[in-house]
């Protein structure tokens, strides 16, 4: 089986955000960014599941957490089998097959991929066990870094990891932040469907939209400071994506469509071919 050709086939049918900018990617950051992505998406499905319990969610979570950490060279086929046992048939496909997609990057960075995984699976395990209870910013920050913000510092190693790329810090894990925050926004009628809202007391969606827009200012410094290449493509994409999802919500829209989405994707490929 040709695991980078398969991980770009789940990539394509789970992303319709990230799919174009990985498979342009150079090959070697190209399995290392799929690896991450599919790695997170595939404890996300878990904590998002809209029908899985909390106390099932936060066993699977840990489970996944513990078995990363135990990654010494590779995992056995068998690996996270006992930790999805009796879930088999409620998790989807890129949930279970999390070992492929961790043994998917480069040898030289794959660890940081498990160890940024781990300790996201933990965070997401607490919050399942709290159900997801934010009183106010403090706990809005704690949330959005654990699932996001993270996810910037992860990116930033990546694009360091591949060519030496040098970026700011903070203003990577604001670039997470800022993108968590429109999700949020975009997904709030759905959350509150299964009793969760990551809203904090006496927040209204105006709130939150400025607490984006002053992270995704922050996403802006950190995509303006990359380089021309795949990095910056990479990050110009959702970035795009998030500030015209932003405006759309503000303008009472539910979200971009999907001809706007694509269209918007194939204007930044078309540029950078261009450039």
């Amino acid at each position: 089986m040709d695991l980078r050709r398969d991980a770009l086939q789940i990539l394509k049918e789970t992303s319709r955000t990230f799919y174009i900018p990985i498979s342009i990617m150079p090959s070697g950051l190209q399995e290392a960014v799929a690896s991450a992505y599919l790695c997170m998406r595939a404890i996300d499905e878990i904590e998002d599941h809209p029908t899985l319990e909390n106390h099932s969610k936060v066993i699977i979570l840990q489970n996944i957490s513990q078995t990363l950490q135990a990654g010494v060279d590779g995992f056995a086929v068998d690996a996270f089998s006992p930790g999805f046992k009796g879930y088999e048939d409620s998790l989807p496909e890129v949930s279970l097959r999390i070992r492929e997609w961790a043994i998917l990057a480069p040898e030289s960075i794959a660890p940081r991929i498990w160890d940024a995984t781990a300790a996201m699976a933990d965070r997401m395990a607490y919050w399942s066990q709290i159900n997801w209870q934010i009183r106010n910013e403090y706990d809005l920050d704690r949330y959005t870094f654990g699932v996001a913000g993270a996810v910037g510092l992860l990116l930033s190693d990546l694009w360091s990891w591949y060519d030496g790329t040098t970026t700011n810090r903070m203003e990577a894990i604001a670039f997470g932040r800022g993108l968590q925050a429109v999700n949020i926004l975009r997904n709030n009628s759905e959350d509150l469907t299964r009793g969760v809202n990551f809203f904090p007391d006496g927040w209204n969606h105006q709130d939150l939209q400025q607490y984006a827009r002053r992270h995704l200012a922050l996403a802006d410094s950190y995509t303006n400071g990359l380089p021309p290449g795949p990095a910056l493509q990479f990050c110009q994409i959702p970035l795009a994506l998030a500030h015209g999802t932003l405006d759309a919500l503000a303008n009472g829209k539910e979200k971009l469509s999907r001809h706007d989405v694509y269209a918007l994707i194939e204007n930044f490929i078309n540029v950078n071919a261009v450039v």
